[in-house]
């Protein structure tokens, strides 16, 4: 049963709506031009879930009276949820300002003047981040100065894994904002 009234690309009926922008319709804020993958909302579901469970039993020891305990708990519960967030946030992210790679430790910031090209390219790729390497596509982000940018986007990562289309779109996307600020 689809629910378009719950997705911000849905169809919108009337001529009046069709002018109006999105409310994530602005240059200057930063934005992910596609959605987190199935694969990466589960994990992140997954670890929230064990979050849940680890906070559970560190209320259960508070009340048994072991508060260092507890304190252990929480605090192991509270960086599971930060990682669940920080997981769901990875990827690239674009504004007029430029492009911003966001990992899951360390998120990396390049004006549009800094970058040459972004292209897709068949390379080996890492399937779902794992040691093991398939062959397939990764968006390739090339600078002015020094090596490209990490290679974040592929068609085999959390976002994209059996979905080629998604992958052409977002290479596309992304292709399309690079031509479009870069000076």
């Amino acid at each position: 049963m689809p629910l378009p009234f719950l997705t911000a690309d849905r169809d919108l009926d009337t001529d009046a709506a069709e002018s109006a922008a999105l409310p994530h319709d602005e240059p200057d804020h930063w934005r992910r031009p596609y959605r987190p993958g199935p694969w990466r909302v589960g994990a992140a579901a997954v670890l929230l879930l064990l979050a849940s469970f680890v906070l559970l039993s560190a209320m259960i020891i508070a009340m048994a009276g072991s508060l260092h305990g507890a304190a252990v708990c929480a605090v192991v519960g509270a960086l599971m949820v930060a990682l669940a967030v920080r997981l769901l946030r990875v990827g690239l992210w674009v504004s007029a300002q430029g492009l911003r790679q966001v990992n899951l430790l360390r998120t990396a910031t390049e004006p549009w003047s800094s970058v040459t090209s972004v292209r897709t390219r068949q390379q080996p790729v890492r399937w779902l981040g794992l040691p093991r390497t398939v062959q397939g596509q990764a968006l390739i982000i090339e600078r002015t100065t020094g090596e490209p940018l990490r290679t974040l986007v592929t068609d085999h990562n959390g976002d994209f894994l059996s979905r080629p289309e998604a992958f052409e779109r977002a290479a596309d996307v992304l292709e399309a904002w690079a031509a479009e600020h870069r000076c």
